[in-house]
């Protein structure tokens, strides 16, 4: 698999996991990316991010960690999405 098409698979990752976490009354953009290539992935990989936030308030940069593995469990890319988050208006 292309590297760029794993850092796009991550940033969708991250995409989807702040849209459902980040509460309507604040905004999120994405502000930028740290990525680790790992290892080279063999077949399908699987993307998934956590945001484990709770409390929501202040504009603020929150960092979205994501792990890709293949289809063996291997984790092949490590990243960290950073999202900046600031109240809607």
């Amino acid at each position: 698999m292309h590297a760029l098409a794993v850092a796009n698979l991550c940033e969708l990752a991250a995409s989807t996991v702040a849209e459902v976490t980040v509460p309507a009354s604040m905004n999120g953009h994405t502000r930028g990316m740290t990525i680790e290539y790992l290892r080279k992935a063999e077949s399908d990989v699987t993307a998934t991010a956590r945001l484990d936030k709770t409390e929501w308030g202040e504009a603020q940069n929150v960092a979205i960690p994501v792990s890709a593995v293949d289809r063996n469990g291997t984790e092949v890319v490590r990243a960290v999405i950073t999202l900046r988050v600031e109240p809607a208006g």
